[in-house]
């Protein structure tokens, strides 16, 4: 004889998302503060400098193409 197993009720799929993802919430190394501001700064140095090199570099080829043209 097999014993009839109980089925749990279906759990709500939306439920089940939030449920799973506040578990992979928890498993996460957050950054302490001081991190995130070196972190920050790290950004906005190198988006300024990329920004400066892109410029320079549209300059030069502004100027080198008026030279042809």
């Amino acid at each position: 004889m097999t014993k009839a197993k109980k089925k749990a009720p279906k759990e709500n799929a939306i439920v089940r998302y939030f449920k799973e993802t506040w578990v992979e919430l928890k498993k996460v190394s957050w950054p302490t503060r001081r991190e995130a501001l070196n972190l920050t700064l790290l950004v906005l140095a190198a988006t300024a400098f990329m920004a400066l090199f892109l410029g320079v570099i549209d300059l030069f080829l502004t100027w080198a193409f008026g030279l042809i043209v």
